[in-house]
């Protein structure tokens, strides 16, 4: 009688371990935002963004979308352009933690934004935060000061820190 009382509570033990441990491992949804620019160097005011900036930008959200896709921990959300909202007029990075409301109303969990500084044309640093969209506290962020080179540079300065700081 004790041995079957015994199976049954193991049965029950482990089949509710099983759940909770599925439970765990569910992708959570997630927005990422288009990465933003900074510019810090001496020819902010007089050299604007151009198209490689804006490529490199795009390419480094697209870095961290496939990272994120690829642990298996995350579902990336993506949405039309049409459904996008205007940023802040500064960008989202000064407007507070809004990206997290944002991320909310289209129905996310997470919202992360990068931003990289431009220091001067050869050099710049990078920043990336997760948020809680219900709560607007970060879940995790990282910064770099690699320096890692000029725009074509971002993207490795993305997946170094998915690496080393985002995803670990």
């Amino acid at each position: 009688m004790r041995v079957r009382i015994l199976t049954v509570l193991m049965s029950l033990l482990l089949g509710t371990c099983a759940f909770a441990q599925s439970q765990q491992t569910k992708p959570m949804s997630i927005e990422v935002f288009p990465f933003e620019l900074e510019d810090k160097s001496a020819g902010a005011g007089i050299i604007p963004p151009d198209e490689h900036d804006r490529r490199y930008l795009a390419e480094s959200a697209q870095v961290a979308k496939d990272m994120l896709s690829r642990s298996g921990r995350f579902t990336v959300i993506n949405v039309p352009v049409s459904d996008a909202q205007p940023g802040a007029p500064h960008g989202l990075r000064n407007c507070g933690g809004c990206e997290g409301q944002i991320a909310k109303g289209h129905g996310a969990a997470l919202a992360l934004l990068g931003v990289v500084t431009r220091i001067n044309r050869t050099e710049h640093t990078m920043f990336i935060r997760i948020l809680d969209a219900e709560t607007g506290k970060p879940v995790s962020e990282g910064f770099t000061d690699l320096r890692m080179g000029p725009n074509y540079a971002w993207p490795r300065s993305v997946k170094w820190l998915m690496t080393n700081r985002i995803l670990q």
